[in-house]
């Protein structure tokens, strides 16, 4: 059996404040007991007005603190939640995390960050997140939810919020993916190009199909015929093929099918991060970006900008701070009905697409949100 990775604990405070006056300080000040200390700090009522005022007056001249974890214990709430996401490397997911880690420190949250390879390890950290008291809330990433999991957060109300992934029964927040690369793809055609080609990642990831999907859509509807004969798809290997490496091997393959890339003149890469490891095969092998071919790609993470991509945007850091403030807002008021947040990424044009500058291309729209609620949709 696959060793399951282990869990991180991102703490909002990485070196706790140094004991000061305690529960016991209180009560030999007081001539009382701890269990009589506890119960006025709780304005317990079996406390009479006469001892309640003694101890109250002993905390306030010592400036007693309550300890952070007894409250947490006091309220039943461990202020933490249960993060479940594959690949901690992955660049998407990093700038996602970013934004999930400044809102919890925001709000007071510490994260328990589970790092995944596989479906199996993500049911059995659902499985852990479910014990009662382990966490108060649970963000799950860019997986299809096990439908066997939908009933057991229902009936102990744990709040959850599902990123980059959906299921009717819960807060989601996603991108349109199909839609994403249907205009990037739209893009190329714009330009003027005929034969294009895509590289993809892993078709068992639910990204790569819809983007797949919205890359045959847009070829389609241009009355372009589709072959999968010109779409590369990585090897799984790590992060499903989401990766440099496989960027850099789709990107000679594609080459030794084509002699040389003749008649392809155009790509549409699944990710930056591969689109990167496509941009040194393509050095590598003396083909010019955008001359001898133009690219474009989807995510905008960090690297993409420095490469001059043209790519589809996705707003991960906003995404990372949305699903948090939903997922707090769950806690505030389990009962209201469950969200659909749609993000519309929006086309980046850079070099690599050979449209900076060029009247030939359409402008770039602006993304936008939608929110879906009991079947009413709203857009702004």
């Amino acid at each position: 059996m696959e060793a399951l990775p282990k869990s991180v604990l991102v703490p909002q405070e990485s070196n706790p404040p140094p004991m000061g006056v305690t529960i016991y300080d209180l009560a030999r000040e007081a001539g009382v007991g701890i269990g009589t200390v506890s119960r006025c700090l709780n304005n317990h009522p079996s406390v009479s007005p006469h001892t309640r005022a003694k101890v109250l007056a002993v905390s306030k001249r010592l400036n007693y603190q309550p300890h952070a974890y007894a409250q947490r214990l006091a309220s039943k709430k461990t202020n933490t939640i249960s993060t479940i996401i594959p690949f901690f490397t992955n660049y998407f997911f990093i700038e996602v995390l970013q934004g999930v880690q400044d809102k919890a420190g925001e709000l007071g949250f510490d994260l328990i960050l589970y790092g995944v390879n596989n479906p199996a390890q993500a049911e059995y950290y659902l499985r852990r997140s479910l014990h009662r008291g382990h966490v108060d809330g649970v963000m799950f990433f860019s997986m299809k939810f096990p439908e066997s999991y939908v009933a057991k957060f229902q009936q102990i109300n744990l709040p959850i919020v599902l990123v980059d992934t959906f299921h009717t029964e819960f807060d989601s927040i996603r991108v349109k993916n199909r839609e994403g690369a249907t205009q990037a793809t739209q893009h190329l055609i714009n330009l003027g190009h005929r034969n294009i080609a895509m590289i993809n990642a892993s078709m068992n990831t639910q990204p790569a199909k819809e983007r797949l999907e919205g890359f045959k859509f847009a070829l389609e509807e241009a009355g372009i015929p589709f072959s999968m004969d010109n779409v590369i798809v990585a090897d799984a290997g790590k992060q499903d093929g989401f990766n440099r490496e496989a960027g850099y091997a789709s990107m000679k393959e594609l080459v030794r099918r084509n002699t040389g890339t003749a008649g392809i003149s155009a790509l549409f890469i699944a990710s930056d991060v591969q689109a990167i490891g496509a941009l040194d095969a393509a050095r590598d092998l003396g083909v010019r970006v955008p001359e001898d071919m133009a690219i474009v790609s989807f995510d905008d993470i960090e690297l993409a900008q420095h490469a001059q991509l043209t790519t589809m945007r996705q707003p991960m850091y906003e995404m990372g701070i949305l699903a948090l403030e939903k997922l707090h807002a769950r806690m505030k008021n389990p009962s209201a009905p469950p969200t659909l947040t749609t993000f519309l990424p929006e086309l980046m044009i850079r070099h690599t697409c050979g449209a900076k500058g060029s009247a030939n291309t359409l402008p770039a729209p602006t993304g936008r949100i939608e929110l879906e609620e009991l079947g009413v949709r709203t857009s702004g």
